[in-house]
């Protein structure tokens, strides 16, 4: 054994011990095995199947922590690291040379050597770089972009050996390196190693075949889990001596030098993290589109029938909200009846007057709606003929394309004429003529059309209520044809929207005056709107609730798939591990995967949610999808993809990378 140096050691065990549990008893594999390995020894630890070597080489690259003695690893107490440090020190210190190379199989070279680099905090510029060099140095530059199954064995031994330098680690473990390798791609792997060791690097090599181990300074054999014996075998060469083959020479001059490790994270690095977790996380999708598709089907679904069903919500709110807008925001309406009882009241031509020199009222308005007969020739058509004042078109903001309106002298002198809404003008002149000047007739009293109203579009219960209906005088309706003192209602309009309270307490003391009692009810059409509002708003927040539910479960098969992912992925897992991922690396990088699905799935339901609201219609209400419900839906995908995908992500990192590393 090489004595002390004034250094500390690279390796220093005393009495490590390693014991599994075995149900009710314990199985110990080390037996207290004590070992000094000096910074840039080349050691051979051999012995047969069994003999313990593995489990110590586990120790040794921090991949598994002894149940008793003492590891101290470049002067350091290993028992006081932290898992994260631990993991960061593993990354940094160690580069793994595995027997069965241990390759990413869906990342290409260049992306496997980058591997340790990304859990350093390494630039990615800068890891590019070093990833690039090294693979060049070792006759890979024409290789880069190749996925290992496009590669021969002894081109991937030489990836694993590019990932085991990247990081510029100060000790190489390699385990059964040449396992897998015929005699001339075993002798050039060898050779790259003692070019390591030439550079100073500490080597470890655990090994089964006395040929490999006779080629260390150092021989170490183990039996049962216990050191049976320790060899100097020749002496150790110096970083600076000549090699003593020319194979060793040439892959000594092809290696850069080593890098000093850094972990300092900022801004850009947390970044890079990120973006690194979300290449690798749309490369696992691409691996199998088909189920995931199929994993995306429930967010699909759940994101259209929310945006769908809150885009029927929002049509039906803005029909009705045009609907009672139409009629005026700042519009009072008197109607006879109490409350609680809508018949019994009466309102006359004499109640308007009485309301009509109030302040802050710009129009009194009353109305006697019927449903009558309207001819002209030989063409019949019921429609509601409205007896009104002349302010009514105005007010409704009825826009009048044909003709003029009815004036005060119609009403004055009771003249039979009549405004037509577009419906029963093309009922009754449907080859589109001009009806200005004409006479029809309604309720067999003729009646002169002054002009046509153009297309308000608002529909009620299926009818087109403010285009199917014929407006004449309101004292002409009363003498010629409804023969009837009763309003059907009074319209006040208000100056303000502000003074509609005021105006609406005015109008009951008046009334109540003339009536002695409160046998009419007054519709304030802004707080119409907004009980409508409410209550269109409950229904929304209900279908969207029952829609959620689908999303939910889209969520559960979200999970499913993540947990059965861990289990395919744990080797990779374990890689990961051993290139100095911490536990929260690999939780990031499920939980990206986990939101990626959800966020496209999210996308690709909006989509169809659009598509489907676009083509629906409800109560003769158009669905309506504005932006918020999009945003909402696309949140709500990305809060399913992380809370479904928490649990997968966190069982993940909780594997130990051991277990992991050997999985099949």
């Amino acid at each position: 054994m090489i004595k002390p140096s004034g250094i500390a050691p690279a390796v220093l065990m005393e009495g490590i011990e390693k014991r599994y549990p075995a149900g009710d008893r314990e199985i110990r594999v080390l037996h207290g095995v004590s070992l000094r390995i000096e910074v840039g020894e080349f050691v051979a630890i051999v012995g047969p199947s069994g003999s313990g070597k593995t489990t110590l080489m586990n120790i040794l690259g921090l991949m598994d922590s002894p149940s008793g003695g003492r590891y101290e690893l470049n002067g350091r107490d290993v028992a006081r690291l932290p898992p994260d440090v631990r993991a960061e020190t593993r990354g940094s210190v160690f580069g793994f040379i595995f027997q069965r190379y241990n390759l990413l199989s869906n990342q290409t070279a260049l992306e496997n050597v980058e591997l340790p680099g990304i859990y350093l905090g390494m630039p990615a510029l800068k890891r590019r770089e070093r990833a690039v060099m090294l693979l060049k140095g070792l006759g890979l530059g024409h290789r880069l972009g190749n996925r290992p199954n496009q590669l021969s064995g002894g081109e991937q031994q030489r990836v694993a050996v590019s990932r085991a330098l990247l990081n510029g680690g100060g000790i190489i473990l390699a385990d059964e390196p040449t396992g897998a390798l015929d005699t001339a791609r075993g002798r050039e792997l060898m050779d790259r190693i003692h070019a390591l060791h030439a550079e100073g690097r500490t080597v470890i090599l655990i090994t089964h075949d006395p040929s490999l181990a006779a080629e260390a300074g150092r021989v170490i054999r183990m039996v049962d889990g216990r050191i049976l014996s320790d060899e100097i075998v020749r002496r150790k060469r110096s970083a600076d001596s000549s090699p003593s083959t020319p194979e060793e020479e040439k892959w000594q001059g092809s290696l850069p030098a080593p890098l000093p490790p850094s972990r300092e994270k900022n801004r850009l690095i947390l970044l890079g993290d990120v973006m690194a977790a979300l290449r690798t996380a749309l490369r696992a999708l691409r691996a199998n589109l088909f189920r995931s598709f199929l994993t995306m089907l429930g967010i699909i679904v759940g994101v259209a029938s929310v945006l769908v069903m809150l885009g029927i919500g929002e049509g039906v709110k803005q029909s009705l909200k045009l609907s009672i807008s139409g009629r005026g925001a700042n519009m009072l309406v008197i109607q006879p009846g109490s409350k609680t009882a809508v018949s019994g009241g009466m309102l006359t031509l004499g109640d308007a007057d009485a309301i009509r020199d109030m302040s802050h009222a710009l129009r009194i308005i009353p109305d006697v709606y019927a449903m009558q007969i309207l001819r002209y020739r030989d063409r019949v058509y019921a429609c509601v003929v409205c007896a009104t004042s002349k302010d009514y078109p105005e007010a409704m903001a009825r826009t009048i394309v044909r003709g003029s309106s009815i004036t005060r002298e119609d009403d004055d002198r009771r003249a039979p004429t009549v405004l037509l809404g577009m419906k029963p003008y093309l009922e009754l002149f449907p080859t589109g003529d001009d009806p200005v000047g004409r006479h029809i007739l309604i309720n067999n009293a003729p009646f002169l059309v002054v002009g046509v109203f153009a297309v308000k579009g608002s529909k009620m219960d299926g009818r087109d209520r403010e285009d199917d209906l014929a407006i004449i005088p309101i004292k002409t309706g009363e003498a010629r044809i409804l023969r009837n003192q009763s309003l059907t209602e009074i319209r006040v309009e208000v100056d303000d929207f502000k003074n509609v309270d005021l105006v609406q307490d005015e109008i009951r003391r008046r009334l109540m005056i003339l009536h002695q009692v409160e046998d009419f009810h007054i519709y304030n059409q802004a707080a119409q709107l907004e009980a409508a509002k409410h209550e269109l708003d409950l229904l929304q927040f209900l279908l969207a609730s029952a829609a959620l539910v689908t999303l939910v479960v889209g969520g559960a098969g979200v999970m499913n798939i993540m947990l059965v992912n861990v289990v395919e992925r744990t080797r990779e897992i374990g890689v990961r591990m051993a290139c100095g991922a911490r536990a929260r690396d690999i939780q990031l990088q499920f939980l990206t995967e986990a939101v990626v699905i959800c966020l496209i799935g999210g996308l690709l339901g909006v989509a169809l949610g659009v598509g489907v609201a676009h083509r629906i219609t409800v109560w003769d209400s158009k669905a309506v999808v504005t932006i918020l419900p999009v945003l909402l839906s696309l949140g709500a995908a990305f809060a399913t993809g992380i809370l479904f995908g928490f649990w997968p992500a966190r069982k993940a990192s909780l594997l130990d990378p051991v277990v992991a590393l050997s999985s099949e």
